[in-house]
């Protein structure tokens, strides 16, 4: 069954060819669209394999594979705003650990979601790996929040122990 025009209004960036790269941090860019099974609970998860940001003291690029995990409520984001969105960070000055919480916190603004995550694995520089995690979740998730935070934690030290 095809989506109507109605259940398709607000996502204007699809099948857009001029649509014009942000050179700042957007999030007006991003998108939604209606969720058309709102009573099943399932997961979307995005990657972001070449996601870029600046370093806010030295200016140096940061890299990172970027994965965004979450469970739909009434909106599900469109992934072409999404795809823009992280790219308008390409000029954007912050600390790692600051880019995954204003990811999640604009994800969660625009969403509602039931429960989201959003992890950085950010390319070492200087000999130190960073891997911030974030991760949100409404009144009836909060032990999901617990649990994935503290495996997120457990990998970290894992990670660092390779």
């Amino acid at each position: 069954m095809s989506r109507t025009e109605e259940q398709l209004e607000g996502v204007s960036l699809l099948g857009n060819t001029g649509v014009k790269y942000p050179t700042e941090y957007a999030p007006e860019i991003l998108e939604t669209f209606e969720n058309k099974h709102p009573e099943n609970e399932y997961v979307v998860t995005f990657t972001c394999p070449e996601f870029t940001s600046l370093c806010p003291k030295t200016g140096q690029p940061d890299f990172a594979r970027i994965v965004i995990s979450y469970i739909p409520r009434r909106r599900m984001v469109e992934s072409k705003s999404l795809k823009l969105y992280l790219f308008s960070f390409r000029n954007h000055g912050d600390f790692h650990e600051d880019c995954i919480n204003i990811i999640m916190k604009d994800l969660v603004a625009l969403m509602e979601p039931r429960y989201l995550e959003v992890t950085g694995l950010f390319t070492p520089r200087g000999g130190i790996a960073i891997y911030p995690f974030a991760n949100y979740g409404d009144a009836e998730h909060q032990e999901m929040v617990k649990a994935r935070r503290l495996a997120a934690f457990e990998y970290g030290i894992k990670a660092q122990m390779k």
